[in-house]
């Protein structure tokens, strides 16, 4: 079972002296007091896993209080302690949130079952929340693939940040070269692997709303929060979290970003409890934040806060040599998807993907290799199930387009919707998975483009 941080709310000296005790030797961490008042200070205070509350408290009664636990953390594991012989008071606090109840005077194996159970419980919710993020990073730094010298380096480096406990640190890359790939290999390589792993994209939320989600708010702190909101450094207590495309996050909310990686601890918004938390930050960036930095749009405590250890990861066209090797990954993975039998690439195939600049690294060459296995009809890779743009300007129709060198970018890609929309059959659904955009996206393009 796993070690938890307890707190003990209850006014018999004796009995929190036994309970103290017998929870330590479990190896659990405890902390007791005496009064709902301060209990609740403490719970707002620390990050909690488990409360032991009375029900008879003075001034605040246990019913009381579990409604101000609960008001703050709705999701917060408590089991009620009464000394009445009647039940219904607990029973009325396991309707309002409680976990469980012990009747006093309880055996302490029961009490030691209780707590188990209850901390089993929310140990597996944890595991099945790590379990749909983890999917297979078993072996994370493995899924970093390449041979090439610059691969090889970021793998050491992400075997040496994992050994670190809090290192800030920033992944700098194209869009496409792996960037979330990284992170995933730095949090799943770590002791912290068991622990949450919260991944957020600060330029999809707008600028209003990014700072509630991280931070959480009280509620009332403004004009829709009708409840308590706990936020996502809150939620990554114990592990990691992601701040992707950091550059964009808004010159006022840095401050406190930078607070919460110096101090540990987060204030949700319209609180004023500072709430002791244990994360480590991972951040990436597409831009080159120095110049940003250089710029006054990002500021340099922050970044310089964040660099602690500097991931760097080189794009595609830095190493020619992880082409064909990824490209032959991608091709084993679509052929299972597809269940086709596609065994190897014509030499020009070869030629041209390695050939190719691949502006949109990684993610570019997936979707390209995704979109050939589709095409393709036989069992060899050819170069006519190539996009447009990877192949020669031969393969344009030049009946069209006039000469290569002339093509217009929206030509380009006009004959191209069309080309894919006419081996597909037709099929809105499937090109516009060829081509790596929505549905929407491809309806205007095709009501733009008056592609029938």
């Amino acid at each position: 079972m796993e070690k938890a941080k307890l707190l003990i709310i209850e006014d018999n000296e004796d009995l929190v002296f036994t309970l103290n005790n017998v929870l330590k030797k479990e190896g659990h961490k405890v902390i007791s007091v005496s009064s709902a008042e301060a209990g609740i200070d403490i719970f707002q205070k620390e990050i909690i896993d488990l409360v032991l509350l009375d029900l008879k408290l003075p001034k605040m009664d246990g019913i009381q209080a579990l409604n101000k636990i609960k008001e703050f953390d709705p999701d917060a594991l408590v089991i009620m302690m009464t000394a009445l012989t009647d039940p219904k008071p607990a029973i009325e606090a396991m309707k309002k949130g409680a976990y469980d109840y012990l009747m006093k005077p309880f055996e302490l194996d029961e009490m030691k079952l209780v707590v188990r159970k209850a901390l089993e419980t929310h140990q597996l919710k944890r595991e099945v929340f790590r379990l749909k993020r983890a999917h297979q990073e078993k072996n994370p730094v493995d899924v970093l693939y390449g041979e090439s010298a610059e691969i090889i380096h970021v793998r050491d480096l992400v075997k040496v940040v994992a050994e670190t406990p809090k290192t800030s640190v920033l992944i700098e890359g194209e869009s496409g070269t792996g960037k979330e790939l990284v992170a995933n290999a730095i949090h799943y390589s770590s002791q912290r692997a068991d622990q949450p792993f919260i991944k957020i994209n600060c330029s999809a939320i707008p600028d209003h709303l990014l700072e509630s989600e991280l931070f959480g708010h009280e509620k009332g702190a403004f004009t829709d929060a009708k409840a308590i909101k706990k936020g996502l450094f809150e939620f990554a207590n114990g592990g990691t979290i992601f701040l992707d495309e950091i550059s964009s996050m808004k010159l006022a909310l840095q401050p406190k970003i930078l607070r919460v990686i110096e101090s540990q601890t987060v204030r949700r918004i319209g609180g004023l409890i500072d709430i002791k938390i244990d994360v480590r930050v991972v951040a990436a960036t597409n831009t080159e934040l120095a110049k940003l930095v250089k710029n006054k749009e990002f500021r340099d405590d922050l970044y310089y806060r964040l660099k602690v250890l500097e991931i760097k990861i080189p794009p595609l066209r830095e190493r020619k040599e992880d082409i064909l090797l990824l490209t032959k990954l991608f091709l084993q993975e679509f052929n299972k998807e597809f269940n086709r039998h596609i065994q190897k690439l014509d030499k020009k195939t070869e030629e041209l993907l390695t050939a190719y600049s691949w502006p949109g690294n990684v993610r570019e060459l997936k979707n390209v290799i995704e979109r050939a296995v589709i095409l393709c009809r036989d069992d060899i890779l050819m170069p006519e199930n190539l996009p447009l743009e990877i192949k020669t300007g031969s393969d344009i129709p030049h009946s069209r387009v006039g000469s290569p060198g002339k093509i217009s970018l929206q030509e380009m890609e006009k004959i191209h919707i069309a080309e894919i929309l006419k081996t597909v059959g037709g099929n809105k659904s499937q090109a516009a998975r060829i081509l790596d955009i929505s549905r929407s996206t491809l309806r205007e393009k095709l009501k733009s483009y008056r592609i029938e």
